[in-house]
Parts: structure tokens; C-alpha cells; sequence
């Protein structure tokens, strides 16, 4: 696939080299030469230097023979007229917009064909607030993800000591909870991948998945550790775009505190928010938590921009006893070296992004991807099209497909109803198959699977 990337920032970098390695042509676009050169010399793409929006630009980027293109500078409106213009000199056939200001966002007469000509809409701010919001509502858990519209989610929990199943095998899951059906996708134990199977026994510190309806997904927490408390007291370091919509989705349900230095930002914060409370200062301003009760704060969020100032701000609520500290960190180089530490729980925006986007790119019918353990594997939600005759998944049996290595059906969503994958179980047309895969490499394979044989037309 032909595709184009407007924008050499993380995202765009990120999304490049996912991208590259599933042998795809990108070419990206940026007016910063040296940013692209660094890009350029660490994978095997074409680049442009040059304005994003300009006609010639996205000429010379091989915009008449795309097939997409990924509007993802941090400028909204260079992203929308990008698309327009691609929709109008060349019939860019998909055409994908970022957008971060919630005023655009508002108006939904402004997209599609008859307005800026974008296909699909995408809010870095609004995908990352939401996640982050996933990991507030479920106390324990490293990872949360949504399928079938919510009806399904696949969770990471870290084992501990104490767990009912830690030390055991998997396969006594089934005796512990004989009410509740869940499987578990895989575990990442020292950052090493294993596939599950019955006789594997969970060990403490062990990153497990595992997929369940979202009624029973407390339930199967408490199988791999001591059940945290619900949470009650929030402060959020950093009032901008996702501290201010994490703010607003959470402060009903939640004693929310937003510490910001703009004393202008204060102002629009406390007009735009109706129960969180608003202070001017500095997130690591000791005398500043200490006065605001960080002993008492069950999470400390830390939201800025500026990866160094989250890190020192959350290492500080550390030591003056928040419980439970989440920190945003844009330079993935940075993820694997603060989290698990004093720092719970390390979120790169860029990867919590680049499922929303890869979800366009993927082959065959797949209304879901979110990309795991910093881009190492994958989860995705495909739904299996045709008959036994055109596809390879439809009327055979969980044990009958034939997955790549690395490749696991954790569940099928079908009418609604969620059912837990087991060997015997057989895949229906129509049935979103939920798949958990260690290694992203099998991802063009898993794709050709619900890919429907020309019998089917």
C-alpha cells in the first residue's frame, strides 16, 4: 500500500516505522530536513521537504498514486486543508485527519465529502484521555482495552504474591471461577513473550492479558492479585487538552485537583470544569503537595508536555505518598526506563495513537487494533466474512484455523453475547474474532485469513 504521512513528529515517526516493517510504501512530509534525514536514516522510507498542504508537496510525495494519506502534524488546519486538497487534485482514495481542538471537533457537518473531505477523524487527546480513564475506573491494571463496542476488554495485570492462581497453573482458573468464563492471551515474564497453555504456571511479576466479558474482568483480576480500592482522590499535573478532558469525563465520579502554572490557563480551566478544583503552581513544588494532601491522593497523573518535568513531578508525589503515580511520557526511549519503578504506570501517547490509526490500514474487515507492550504486539478485533467455502475461519474450530506462531483467538463477540474461545468453539459468519498476537511480524498472515476467497463474490 502506497501511503503518505504528513508530519515527522512522534506520531508520525512511530507510525512510519510500524508501517515500513509490514511492507508498505510511506513517503512522509515535514518542513524540517533534519528531522526527516534522522527518520530517513533509521528506516527505509521516502521523504519530502516541504510544506504539508501545498499541491506541489504532496505532488512530489507521490500523492497520484496513494492510497492513503495520514494527515498527523500538530497543526489542524494545515491537516484539513492536506485532505481537501488530496480529495480535490488527486481522489486520494482514504484520507485520515488529526485533529486536537475540540472546536472542530464539535461540528460534525465540517468533514466528509461535502466539507473537508476526510474520511476518518482521529483526536490524539481524546484517545489518550480516554485511556488513561480506563485505567482510573479498574484499580490494578497496566493496560485496558476495549472490544465489540465495550461488550469485551483484554487487560494486562502484573501478578503478585498472594494472587489465588500465582504459582499455579492457568488451567485451574476454570475451578477458581466456575461461574465466569476468561482465557488468558499471553504473559510477558522479563519481557519475554510465552504462549499459554494449560500446564503454564503464573509466576509473581509476570505481565499477564487476559480477555473476558467486562462484567468479570474484576473477578479475574483477583485471581492474579490483592484487588485495589476503588479510587477516590485525583491530582492531575498539567491543565492542557487531556488534562482538561480527563477532568471533565472524571469529575463527577472523582475528588479532582488540576495543578497548572498559567495562571490564564487557571482561569479558562476553572469557566470550563463545574466540581474539579483549579490551582495555579508547579506540579514539583514540594510545599504545593505537601499543602494539598499528596499523602491522601490515590493517583497522581502527570500530563504535561514536558516528559522531564513529568518524571521529576511524579518521582516527587512518590516520595511525599501518593499511592498510585501515571505519567505521560512522549520519548519512547524513556518508557521502558521509569515504569515499574516509582513511576506505576509510563503511557506514550504515540502508542496509545497508533491503534486508532493502524485500525485503517489493516487488511481485511478489522474494526479495532490497539498496539501493545510499546508496539511489540498487537491486538486486534476482526469480523469473518463469507462461508466455509470462501474463508479459512468460518465453520471450523478454534483449533482447526491455522494461526501463525504467536497468534491466539482469545474471544468471539456474536450477537452481543461474548464467548470465551475455547478449542471446540466454532467461528460464525459475522463473529468479530478478538486475536492477541506476541509478534507483529504474523500480522499480514492473521490478515489474509479474513481476507474473503473470490468464491464469496
Amino acid at each position: 500500500m502506497n501511503i503518505i504521512i504528513l508530519g515527522a513528529n512522534q506520531i508520525g515517526c512511530t507510525l512510519a516505522e510500524t508501517l515500513t516493517s509490514e511492507a508498505n510504501d510511506i513517503t512522509v512530509v515535514d518542513s524540517d530536513a533534519t528531522k526527516l534525514r534522522e527518520l530517513k536514516d533509521r528506516i527505509d522510507i521516502g521523504t519530502v521537504v516541504g510544506h504539508a498542504s501545498h499541491p506541489e508537496v504532496l505532488r512530489r510525495a507521490g500523492g497520484e498514486d496513494a492510497d492513503m494519506m495520514i494527515a498527523i502534524t500538530d497543526n489542524d488546519e494545515v491537516n484539513m486543508v492536506a485532505c481537501r486538497v488530496a480529495h480535490s487534485m488527486f481522489q486520494t482514495p482514504k484520507k485520515i485527519c488529526s485533529i486536537r481542538s475540540s472546536d472542530y471537533l464539535i461540528s460534525k457537518e465540517l468533514f466528509g465529502k461535502h466539507g473537508v473531505a476526510v474520511d476518518d477523524v482521529i483526536s490524539p487527546e481524546h484517545i489518550v484521555s480516554n485511556y488513561m480513564e480506563k485505567l482510573i475506573d479498574l484499580p490494578g491494571s497496566l493496560q485496558v482495552l476495549d472490544f465489540a463496542e465495550g461488550g469485551a476488554q483484554l487487560v494486562a495485570v502484573k501478578a503478585f504474591y498472594g494472587g489465588p492462581l500465582v504459582g499455579h497453573e492457568i488451567r485451574l482458573l476454570r475451578e477458581h471461577m466456575p461461574n465466569i468464563d476468561t482465557r488468558v492471551a499471553a504473559i510477558f515474564r522479563k519481557d519475554r513473550p510465552i504462549m499459554p497453555e494449560g500446564t503454564t504456571v503464573i509466576e509473581a511479576d509476570d505481565e499477564v492479558f487476559f480477555v473476558a466479558a467486562k462484567e468479570h474482568i474484576r473477578s479475574c483480576i483477583g485471581e492474579l492479585r490483592k484487588l485495589d480500592k476503588p479510587y477516590k482522590r485525583l491530582i492531575i499535573a498539567g491543565g492542557g487538552n487531556i488534562g482538561l478532558r480527563l477532568a471533565e469525563s472524571i469529575e463527577e465520579r472523582y475528588q479532582v485537583k488540576i495543578i497548572e502554572h498559567s495562571e490564564k490557563r487557571c482561569k479558562y480551566l476553572s469557566e470550563s470544569l463545574n466540581s474539579a478544583i483549579v490551582l495555579n503552581g508547579e506540579a514539583s513544588s514540594q510545599e504545593l503537595l505537601i499543602e494539598e494532601n499528596i499523602e491522601d491522593t490515590d493517583v497522581f497523573l502527570a500530563l504535561t508536555n514536558d516528559d522531564e518535568a513529568n518524571i521529576m513531578s511524579s518521582l516527587l508525589a512518590k516520595r511525599l505518598g501518593a499511592k498510585k503515580v501515571m505519567t505521560i511520557i512522549n520519548n519512547p526511549a524513556y518508557v521502558d526506563l521509569v515504569q515499574g519503578g516509582q513511576i506505576d504506570i509510563a503511557i506514550s501517547p504515540q502508542q496509545a495513537t497508533i491503534g486508532s490509526l493502524l485500525t485503517h490500514v489493516r487488511r481485511g474487515d478489522v474494526v479495532k487494533v490497539h498496539s501493545l507492550r510499546r508496539g511489540a504486539a498487537e491486538a486486534m478485533e476482526a469480523i469473518a466474512h463469507g462461508d466455509s467455502s470462501s474463508s479459512k475461519v468460518i465453520g471450523r474450530t478454534i483449533d482447526e484455523i491455522e494461526l501463525p506462531e504467536g497468534a491466539k483467538i482469545g474471544a468471539i463477540v456474536r450477537n452481543n453475547e461474548v464467548l470465551i474461545a475455547h478449542d471446540d468453539t466454532v467461528v460464525e459468519t459475522d463473529d468479530h474474532v478478538i486475536l492477541f498476537l506476541v509478534d507483529r511480524k504474523m500480522i499480514p498472515q492473521v490478515e489474509r485469513l479474513f481476507q474473503v476467497g473470490f468464491s464469496f463474490f
